[in-house]
């Protein structure tokens, strides 16, 4: 069977926040090949930017651990996973509302999947406690 996509990466890196901004320009790299507007470079940035940053503070908390990250370009568009083997979401649902947030005592907004949802065209979530959770974000070039 022929694969379906362009062109596949893989990146696994350590879950500290210094790694966060190492996976947003490697991916924004990686989706140049579509030819994307700056606009569209800067919301995929943005997402993975999210999710990554996520993974690390709520996932992992204080602990280390990995974050692997797989994109597949097709025609005209990006696919995006970001997995980390961290505590899992306990309600999606709820993570997913706006200005929620499990830690407030790190200021944090409480805005990433928001942002997530609004920069991408398509966002799931997959989460289970305990054993992690996988973020797939896809998102189209306009050619």
């Amino acid at each position: 069977m022929k694969n379906a996509y362009k062109n596949e990466m893989k990146l696994e890196f350590s879950s500290k926040s210094n790694n966060e901004a190492f996976a947003r320009v490697t991916v924004a790299a990686f989706a140049s090949q579509l030819d994307p507007t700056i606009e569209e470079l800067a919301d995929i940035k943005t997402a993975v930017s999210e999710a990554v940053t996520n993974s690390i503070i709520h996932g992992y908390e204080e602990k280390e651990g990995n974050i692997k990250i797989i994109c597949k370009l097709s025609e005209n568009s990006i696919e995006i996973e970001i997995i980390d083997n961290g505590k899992g979401i306990e309600n999606i649902e709820e993570a997913k509302k706006p200005l929620y947030t499990s830690k407030p005592n790190l200021e944090r907004s409480g805005m990433g999947f928001t942002i997530m949802e609004s920069f991408m065209d398509e966002v799931h979530i997959e989460s289970v406690v305990g054993l992690g959770t996988k973020i797939t974000m896809k998102k189209v070039i306009k050619m």
